[in-house]
């Protein structure tokens, strides 16, 4: 036989697969796979699975029916009975959180996020917590945007551009991260759109290229690879909470199974992330928070990109804002005059601009059992957001009205101190 004739029964069918799968990744036809069942929506929901966030095919077919988005980070790994997403389940709620974020994710991540689900999210309701750790000096960290970063978010973004503040703030911030600006044509893009032009018409090209590239590829494989672990876990969540919804009773559940679970401190931090976080580090992080400030940050005009977008899909929001653990606190040195400090600017960028809709905790860190470590909400803190976002997703809500102010994106609004707010005003 031949060597060309083994070598084609060798590599052949690699080779005739591998055309196969082009052609099905640039036909505009979706042969069957932009269909997402329900169990992969329901195991979705909870995954918090990156190629779920980063992708689109799975987010638009859960939020188009009864998901709703529930943006954040770290927070929603904490799962216990009180979890959103455990007594929306239990309790038959006529919506079904969609978890996005996860450890990392801040507003540059949600917002690119976003762009994939802009119709999803148009005249509809969402939720978003707003983490004080995200307002850092440096703002977001640039490794963790590029774990969570997708190039199929930038082309989606880059197709609807109208070169506004937010896309102009938007391009400039991209091109700051390393993955943002990998792809050079993407890149250059960017650069145009920062500056206040549109992309050329080869450029054009290639983004519509890109994107249905890029969109192929997700229709074939996000539905592949979600972890399960999540939605076994809010299953059995479920098992501890009764029949029947009741506050009071829910209240000194959550209490009761917070003081179980907090038996190796004093700190009321559960027992799981005191024996692998802190119990070996303890003494050393004594006073070790004196220094911190969430008051100055490139965080606020990240977050306005994420107001900017829900203002220009009429997405009406619950933003919830939680607290510290103020035994925690009270360890570390942080404090709490400045997270007064930072409570009140962010509720000045909110409540300006039209979104009032805030469950603020900002100030409930010494409640017992309402945080499960020393910055998630646990327990009793879960069943406090309830009764805020519960009424807010089942109930009819007075469409919002938002004035969206550029000024935001300013590094005058960045570094302004809370203190001098009536020279921003």
């Amino acid at each position: 036989m031949r060597v060309s004739k083994r070598l084609f029964k060798i590599f052949g069918p690699i080779l005739v697969a591998a055309i196969l799968l082009l052609a099905v990744l640039l036909s505009p036809f979706s042969f069957g796979l932009n269909h997402v069942s329900k169990t992969t929506e329901e195991t979705a929901a909870v995954s918090l699975s990156p190629n779920v966030l980063k992708g689109r095919l799975v987010k638009r077919q859960a939020l188009s029916d009864n998901y709703v988005p529930f943006f954040g980070s770290s927070e929603w790994s904490r799962f216990d009975p009180m979890h959103p997403s455990v007594l929306a389940a239990k309790y038959h709620r006529n919506y079904r959180p969609f978890l996005l974020g996860a450890r990392g994710t801040q507003s540059l991540t949600q917002y690119f996020a976003m762009q994939s689900v802009k119709k999803q999210l148009t005249n509809k309701k969402a939720v978003f917590v707003i983490s004080p750790q995200w307002f850092v000096p440096k703002g977001t960290r640039t490794d963790a945007f590029g774990y969570y970063y997708s190039p199929l978010q930038t082309t989606d973004w880059l197709q609807t551009e109208k070169n506004t503040a937010m896309d102009r703030y938007a391009a400039k911030r991209l091109l700051q991260m390393p993955s943002g600006s990998s792809d050079k044509v993407l890149a250059g893009a960017l650069a145009r759109v920062a500056a206040g032009f549109k992309p050329t018409s080869a450029q054009r090209a290639y983004i519509n290229y890109k994107a249905r590239v890029l969109g192929s590829e997700d229709e074939f494989f996000s539905k592949f690879g979600i972890a399960g672990k999540n939605l076994k876990t809010v299953k059995h969540q479920e098992t501890f909470l009764p029949t029947t919804y009741n506050y009071n009773a829910l209240d000194e559940l959550g209490g009761k199974i917070g003081k179980e679970q907090t038996t190796s401190n004093d700190l009321e931090i559960s027992n799981k992330f005191w024996r692998t976080q802190l119990r070996r580090n303890y003494k050393r992080l004594k006073d070790s928070q004196t220094h911190l400030n969430y008051t100055k940050s490139p965080e606020f005009a990240d977050f306005q990109l994420v107001l900017n977008q829900f203002a220009k899909n009429n997405t009406n929001v619950m933003f919830i804002i939680p607290p510290i653990n103020q035994r925690w606190a009270n360890y570390t040195g942080l404090s709490m005059e400045m997270i007064k400090q930072f409570d009140t600017k962010i509720r000045y960028q909110l409540e300006s601009q039209g979104f009032t809709n805030i469950c603020d905790l900002s100030q409930n860190g010494d409640e017992d059992y309402f945080m499960t470590d020393t910055i998630h909400l646990g327990w009793r803190g879960w069943l406090a957001v309830d009764q805020k976002v519960d009424p807010f997703l089942s109930k009819k809500q007075t469409t919002p009205t938002y004035k969206i102010n550029t000024q935001f994106y300013t590094k005058k609004w960045q570094q302004l101190d809370p203190n001098d707010l009536n020279e921003f005003k």
